[in-house]
């Protein structure tokens, strides 16, 4: 039997269905059912409610907190395993737990590492995310990962924005590869903002590296958790005489106060993707949805075809 010939499934983990639904209509195909039965301790129990015997099943289940969304996909993996599916395939549009990818510091955790030994345990076969904090998490697999691109998305927008003396900026120097890709794709100048923790999710001191007077100036980062360290940047971008200042990040993770500190800040806007679910009020986001990008993915894959034409930039 061919790839395409092989019938294909999609379903979705409770905090991902919204995705779940667009990738559905992108590809023209009704979404699974399953059921998630929650008891009163706090456990629940996966089923699928049609048969996955033979199938192509991709699970769509962004791990973001809590650790509920892991938990569902991992027990989602392994009902599709035990129910005969002819493979199983992790469309994770956030891959949860990635700053943790190294020992930084003595006697902790890796837990991005920790995270694909229970997927891979689980009975993975392969994974499809976007923008993982660190490219070198791919290698922690031993299955495929398809480590997709938000910036197919976020060029065209900020080509339709038009903007004159446009600078990418990046908050700091660890995003320095991914704004530099940018700025070289759209022809323009790179600055650097370099910043000094005084602890995890506080910034202590920032400094530019670079001209920001009478620029529009975009940041780029993969995600946003606090908003301290997006904000402080654009409010020095402006201090030191910007024009403009927007943000583009591929996840919105946004922690309170990141919402309050985005209102207040000298944004202009804030540009995520729809990879984790924002609902808070905020006037100065946009969210641009990955759907079709994933979408295309899952089609490309089932066909065994090369998802490489999708990069703009990597």
């Amino acid at each position: 039997m061919s790839p395409s010939q092989v019938p294909f499934k999609i379903f979705s983990g409770t905090r991902s269905h919204y995705m779940a639904k667009e990738i559905c209509s992108e590809l023209g195909v009704e979404l699974g059912k399953m059921n998630i039965l929650h008891f009163a301790d706090g456990e629940f129990e996966v089923s699928f409610e049609e048969s996955i015997r033979g199938c192509e099943v991709y699970l769509v289940q962004s791990t973001f907190p809590n650790s509920d969304n892991l938990m569902e996909l991992l027990l989602m993996i392994d009902a599709a395993k035990r129910a005969s599916a002819k493979s199983v395939i992790a469309v994770m549009p956030y891959f949860g737990w990635a700053r943790q990818d190294r020992k930084d510091k003595p006697r902790v955790s890796i837990a991005a590492k920790l995270v694909s030994n229970l997927l891979t345990a689980a009975g993975v076969d392969r994974v499809i995310t976007m923008d993982l904090h660190a490219d070198q998490i791919q290698g922690f697999f031993d299955v495929p990962v398809d480590h997709l691109y938000a910036s197919s998305v976020f060029i065209p927008y900020i080509q339709s924005l038009d903007l004159d003396e446009l600078v990418i900026a990046t908050p700091d120097v660890g995003g320095a590869k991914r704004a530099n890709s940018y700025a070289k794709y759209l022809g323009v100048p790179l600055v650097l903002c370099h910043k000094q923790r005084a602890k995890a999710n506080v910034v202590a001191h920032m400094t530019i590296i670079g001209d920001v007077k009478d620029k529009n100036v975009i940041l780029i980062d993969d995600m946003v958790d606090t908003a301290g360290t997006i904000t402080k940047a654009a409010d020095l971008m402006v201090a030191n005489g910007a024009k403009s200042v927007r943000a583009i990040a591929s996840h919105a993770i946004m922690s309170d106060p990141a919402t309050e500190r985005v209102n207040e800040s000298g944004l202009t806007e804030m540009i995520f993707t729809n990879s984790i679910p924002y609902i808070k009020e905020c006037p100065k986001c946009t969210i641009i949805s990955v759907a079709r990008l994933f979408a295309d993915t899952i089609r490309r894959v089932h066909d065994n075809q090369s998802i490489s034409s999708q990069y703009l930039i990597k």
